[in-house]
């Protein structure tokens, strides 16, 4: 009886059709074509984090020259002139801003962060007045597109400052 019931179960695995021998060709494509839409939803989103990264480069670089500015000024009589002076370390140009300090005087200074990439990447300007009351006021802007124009300031003895045709830095 063991030997027939062997014999019946080695028929039974020897004629049992082989369900599982691999994926349709339409199974793939299914599989191919649901990849396609997930890289397509997500690479522009890639894409943007190395902009994001360059531009986190001149947020920065603004911020610490505005710090610097109000830091100098408590010390000398008018603004710093240039990068030198204020003794931060910061350089002129990368491979991504250019930067600039751009008509200190007594009461107000203005840095700028050129982009050397109209393409991709935004450009930032930041100021800092004193007020009429003696203390200070700083503000940092980006451009509202990707641009090599520096976004304006307003900076006004009389009121804070203020970013004129940018958006304040977020």
């Amino acid at each position: 009886m063991k030997t027939e019931l062997k014999a019946k179960f080695i028929q039974h695995l020897l004629g049992k059709k082989k369900d599982n021998e691999g994926f349709t060709l339409i199974e793939l494509l299914v599989v191919i074509i649901i990849i396609g839409i997930l890289s397509a939803i997500a690479l522009p989103s890639f894409l943007n984090q190395a902009a994001k990264a360059k531009q986190s480069e001149a947020k920065t670089y603004i911020g610490s020259v505005n710090r610097a500015q109000q830091s100098y000024r408590i010390e000398n009589p008018s603004f710093a002139s240039d990068f030198t002076a204020l003794q931060i370390g910061i350089p002129t140009q990368t491979t991504n801003y250019i930067y600039a300090i751009l008509n200190p005087d007594t009461v107000q200074s203005t840095v700028t962060a050129t982009s050397q990439d109209a393409a991709s990447l935004k450009s930032f300007s930041g100021g800092v007045v004193v007020l009429t009351s003696g203390q200070s006021s700083a503000v940092a802007c980006q451009s509202t597109g990707v641009t090599t124009t520096p976004p304006n300031l307003t900076l006004n003895a009389g009121a804070n400052a203020a970013c004129a045709d940018g958006e304040n830095m977020k």
